[in-house]
């Protein structure tokens, strides 16, 4: 796993032993950043399932002012630490529930990035939530990843949906704040 593109290029991150995060494949990755590239300049962006952190730090790398990585986990919130130190960049590691974090955020932002375990219903429970909280500044986006099998039927009041953006196995859906 590597930072595609930007200040850190070419950087490698450390992944966790184990089958307990499933990083964004490059492929996916690429083309994620590829949509964002001209609202990354300056942005405030939420990884809100951090894992790694590789997309908040490949965020990063491409020019966003800052970073806020959520993990409700131990080891994974180190890794994202270290994996900051690595690519050179500071940012904001939070260890708290996804939910919880959402309900007590006080912060904006321009890009919130989803990409939780693909088996849970974090997916919709999130963009709800986000979409109940006013954490996305106007004209933000969610950007939404999850496996091809799984429906995302989730109309959200004051948001524009993309069409889904299909890579191998994965869907990519982005929702703009009208």
């Amino acid at each position: 796993m590597r930072v595609i593109a930007g200040k850190a290029k070419g950087i490698v991150l450390k992944t966790p032993d184990g089958m307990q995060t499933r990083p964004t494949a490059d492929r996916v990755k690429e083309a994620m950043f590829s949509i964002l590239q001209f609202e990354l300049p300056g942005a405030r962006v939420l990884d809100l399932f951090g894992g790694t952190g590789q997309l908040g730090i490949e965020a990063l790398s491409r020019g966003a002012a800052s970073a806020v990585f959520v993990d409700s986990a131990e080891a994974p919130c180190r890794l994202i630490k270290e994996n900051l130190r690595r690519a050179g960049f500071e940012g904001t590691v939070v260890r708290a529930d996804y939910l919880q974090f959402l309900s007590k955020c006080r912060d904006s932002f321009d890009i919130i990035l989803l990409d939780p375990p693909y088996a849970e219903v974090f997916l919709e429970n999130s963009i709800k939530k986000i979409s109940e909280i006013d954490i996305l500044k106007s004209s933000g986006i969610i950007v939404a990843e999850r496996p091809v099998e799984k429906d995302l039927i989730l109309e959200i009041e004051g948001f524009s949906r993309s069409k889904d953006y299909k890579y191998g196995k994965t869907l990519l859906t982005i929702f703009r704040k009208d």
